[in-house]
Parts: structure tokens; sequence; C-alpha cells
């Protein structure tokens, strides 16, 4: 099975995105929103490729998120809360819920 790094070298490149933010059913407030910061950027393009795959997050999105955090997946079913980003893929499984995705460009001229 690959690791993280490997398939976070498969994922389209997220340089040009500021965040994305998660929406739940009523859509007018963020649950949820992954920067593009160290530490968070990974999540962010796995959150991006799965919008870009799926419309957005439900359980079989959220199913393929955690094969795509690979060992990461493992140490968050371990570890509840260590990594928040994958906690939210197994919240998503477990209530069958959906969440809409934005992503935010960076202004022009941003690094």
């Amino acid at each position: 099975m690959p690791t993280f790094c490997e398939n976070l070298a498969q994922l389209p490149a997220v340089d040009r995105l500021e965040r994305i933010e998660l929406y739940g059913p009523d859509g007018h407030e963020p649950v949820g929103v992954i920067e593009n910061v160290p530490g968070q950027a990974g999540s962010l393009a796995v959150y991006y490729k799965l919008a870009l795959d799926f419309g957005g997050i439900g359980p079989q999105a959220a199913e393929k998120g955690l094969e795509l955090f690979a060992e990461y997946a493992d140490e968050a079913r371990q570890s509840p809360g260590r990594h928040p980003n994958i906690d939210r893929l197994l919240r998503v499984i477990e209530d069958g819920t959906h969440l809409a995705v934005r992503a935010r460009r960076k202004p022009e001229g941003a690094a």
C-alpha cells in the first residue's frame, strides 16, 4: 500500500489555493477550514482532490480520503484528536453526512 507521501506526490498541486472551506447542510457558515500552511497543506491537497473527484465530501469520498492518508488514517483511528482532518472524514463515514467544499484562491500576486 502506498504511503501518504507517495499519495501526496500524485495529487493536484494546491500552491494557488489559500484555503478550502467546508460547509454542512445549512451552507451558510463553514464547519471547517483547511489553510494552505505547513502542517495542513497535505490535508488541503487530499480534500481538494476529493472535492474534484466527488463534488464534495460524503461517505464514499471520505473512504477514499482515508486511503490517501494511508498510515496517518491508522494513527487517527488509534489516537482520536491527533489528526483532526482525518477525524472529520471518520465522522462523515459514521454519520453519513455530506460536506460541500469551496476552494479559495490566493490573491493575485501572493506567494
